[in-house]
């Protein structure tokens, strides 16, 4: 198995096979598990065998193949799944923080990761400092010996900003502080997190690994020692666990994550090459695109710029939501990396929570959509966009 290429391990990393000898993985719906006798219970629960189970919460045969499935993929030695991306973000933070630590992080995030960083780990003594992500000499003088995580969106939501990971990971490093990424954006197929410097890694596993809207889940992925005495005693406590039937359907989805994540960035390279220099747009931005400014960065770091793009559009919100209701293909959604086109208004929508100051700090205008790439016909795409367009 060491020698797979991922297209392979995503197809049959972890496979569990029962006495049936099934061939697509079975779903293991239970919430509990029988035990011979008493003694072998009370085994078990002191110490766990090779594929042995207690409790769902704790672990599943299905959940487990989903795990090994996707850690091999990553190139980590384990990893813990959750009940949704956010789960895996602040169980990976809150089960290795406490009062009195410090965390850098870049200041471009989701919505959802500011409120752990500032509202959640702020409020139990946990001191968040936040950065520019593409400023290394920012990185520099935040990270300091008091330093204990250093947080980032290795490609930032909703703005496309693409941090270094090799370089903030060295500055890490340097005072014994853990790398933890969110890697949504980058998807597993152009994720070379670990080989980077990354200590831990998060995805949604809702975005690009499910990839067809159907179910929420998450997975935290580091070192054996880690997840098993670090992240798994937190999540068993408090219960994020992902559903078995739900890990079924992302072990469904890694086994086509390859050929969808590549032919949805080969569409959006077409449609950043067409909307660049738009007369409508005030920019567009794509970090597969020459014209980024983390270009080279981006295909350094992933090889591509993934299935992303983000425009703005020069009359603000008016010219956003008239674009945004013209379409006759893509959706109006909050979610990404799914089969379908998603286009998001991030302003009003998953930022817009944000004071307007901070939204101006981090480049989220009126006029910003962002575009989540899908599986349509590239020459569809880009002409329901030009006749969205065309329209404002």
């Amino acid at each position: 198995m060491t020698d797979w290429k991922p297209r392979t391990r995503a197809v049959h990393s972890g496979t569990r096979r029962s006495q049936y000898g099934e061939v697509s993985e079975a779903i293991f719906l239970t919430q509990g598990f029988v035990y011979d006798t008493a003694e072998a219970a009370a085994q078990r629960f002191e110490q766990l065998g090779d594929d042995e189970f207690i409790y769902a919460r704790y672990g599943n045969p299905t959940v487990a193949m989903f795990e090994d499935r996707i850690a091999s993929l990553e190139g980590a030695e384990a990893a813990f799944a959750t009940a949704s991306g956010m789960a895996a973000v602040s169980g990976a933070l809150m089960s290795m923080l406490k009062a009195g630590d410090r965390v850098v992080s870049a200041r471009a995030l989701f919505g959802s990761c500011l409120y752990v960083l500032e509202e959640i780990l702020g409020r139990y003594g946990v001191e968040i400092v936040l950065v520019d992500g593409t400023d290394l000499d920012a990185w520099a003088r935040a990270i300091t010996p008091e330093t204990d995580v250093v947080f980032f969106e290795s490609v930032s939501n909703p703005t496309l900003e693409v941090v270094d990971i090799e370089a903030v990971a060295k500055l890490a490093h340097a005072q014994n502080a853990k790398v933890v990424i969110d890697n949504v954006f980058a998807s597993p197929v152009y994720s070379r997190a670990f080989e980077q410097g990354a200590d831990v890694v998060v995805y949604s596993a809702t975005k690009h690994i499910d990839g067809q809207g159907r179910a929420m889940g998450g997975v935290i992925l580091g070192s054996e020692d880690y997840i098993r005495k670090t992240v798994e005693p937190y999540l068993k406590h408090t219960g994020p666990a992902l559903s078995p039937f739900s890990a079924w359907i992302m072990l469904k989805g890694l086994e086509t994550l390859d050929l969808r994540v590549r032919a949805q960035t080969a569409t959006a390279e077409a449609l950043a090459n067409a909307l660049t220099s738009h007369p409508k747009l005030v920019r567009t931005v794509y970090p597969g695109h020459p014209s980024h400014a983390q270009h080279e960065l981006c295909i350094r770091q992933m090889g591509k710029g993934g299935t992303l793009i983000a425009i703005d559009l020069a009359g603000g919100q008016e010219a956003a939501f008239r674009f945004l209701n013209a379409l006759q293909i893509g959706v109006i959604s909050n979610n990404l990396g799914d089969a379908k086109s998603i286009l998001t208004h991030p302003a009003t929508t998953t930022h817009q929570r944000l004071p307007q100051e901070q939204k101006d700090l981090l480049g989220i205008t009126p006029g910003l959509v962002r575009v989540s790439v899908g599986l349509e016909d590239a020459e569809d795409l880009i002409a329901d966009m030009l006749q969205a367009l065309d329209q404002v």
